[in-house]
């Protein structure tokens, strides 16, 4: 643990001209009192780090000392690639190995790129999780990472969701886990069952993970990214089991996907027929249940008009009659 601080804080002064004892404390995370016992056994090994006196001192490397130590390891490599997801890395574990790899390419850059990699993160930045919702780390995740990074089965113990097919409750499943995606702060494991079907699992549901010796042969032609796609669009379908009959105005069909959702939008209009003699459409809306349709398309307000089924469009009634006592 040592010695990696050791390296980080050599290729901290590489990077900079000169760095605070404060500064190098808040970028290794140890006190001020470890940072000169750092700088001390650098010294003592022939590392050439001299302290700077005074209220504008702090460590440098003398006469232009560069350390061989900036080959990337691959764990590096591959942490470097997630770079631009900070709180990705953090819930991962892999924080630590993203910021030496930063080090190790900052370090072998010339003087004059050196803060690129500050300029960049002073200017963009990913924000994850959807607005008012608290992001929490799984408690499972950085072992479930730790053996996706390593292409190891896993035994994992899975609380099945509620209306799940097979009826709800814990069920241990051995898995070769292929990949992780983060969906709106929800964490997700994309992994092969013994069955030999690819499957999705929400790691906030894993009550146990053992990671296993032996490692498994990754399908080479497996596609992350067309996956998820793939099984997202499923989800979104599976959820609408009902639908209802809705008489829409021109801004109304321009509200409905932010109303119901793009899949369901797209599927209502894809044939809308003509427009009546006001200029609306009618369309029939795929929905989860009556109570959902009836909290989205309320959103709609005046530009809709709820036809069936009666019990729905009958609530709507009622909501319209009361509005009207409201604004009377």
């Amino acid at each position: 643990m040592r010695a990696a601080r050791l390296i980080r804080m050599v290729l901290l002064l590489q990077a900079r001209v000169s760095m605070t004892a404060a500064e190098l404390a808040r970028e290794l995370g140890v006190s001020e009192r470890t940072v000169t016992r750092d700088a001390q056994a650098l010294s003592e090994a022939g590392v050439p780090v001299y302290a700077d006196r005074g209220r504008s001192g702090g460590y440098r490397l003398v006469g232009g000392y560069r350390t061989g130590l900036t080959g990337l390891a691959r764990g590096e490599a591959e942490a470097l690639f997630l770079s631009g997801v900070p709180g990705a890395l953090r819930d991962m574990g892999l924080e630590d190995t993203a910021s030496a790899a930063r080090l190790k390419v900052s370090a072998a850059l010339t003087p004059s790129l050196r803060g690129a990699s500050r300029t960049a993160a002073q200017r963009f930045h990913l924000d994850a999780p959807n607005w008012f919702h608290e992001p929490s780390t799984p408690a499972l995740l950085a072992p479930v990472a730790d053996a996706v990074w390593d292409d190891r089965r896993i035994t994992a113990r899975y609380r099945r969701g509620a209306g799940h097919g097979s009826g709800s409750g814990e069920v241990e499943r051995l898995l070769e886990p292929y990949g992780l995606v983060l969906k709106a702060g929800v964490w997700y494991l994309c992994a092969r069952a013994d069955t030999g079907a690819y499957r999705v699992y929400r790691i906030d549901r894993f009550s146990a993970v053992d990671a296993r010796e032996e490692r498994f042969a990754r399908d080479a032609e497996f596609d992350l990214p067309g996956f998820w796609a793939e099984r997202a669009a499923q989800f979104t379908r599976a959820l609408l089991h009902a639908s209802a009959v809705v008489r829409l105005s021109a801004d109304g069909v321009r509200r409905l996907r932010h109303a119901v959702g793009p899949a369901a939008a797209e599927e209502a209009l894809t044939e809308t027929g003509e427009p009546d003699a006001e200029g609306w459409v009618t369309v029939t809306v795929p929905v989860e249940s009556e109570e959902v349709a009836y909290s989205q398309i309320l959103a709609l307000g005046p530009e809709a008009e709820v036809l069936g089924p009666p019990r729905l469009r009958e609530r709507f009634a009622e909501a319209t009659r009361r509005a009207a006592r409201h604004y009377r």
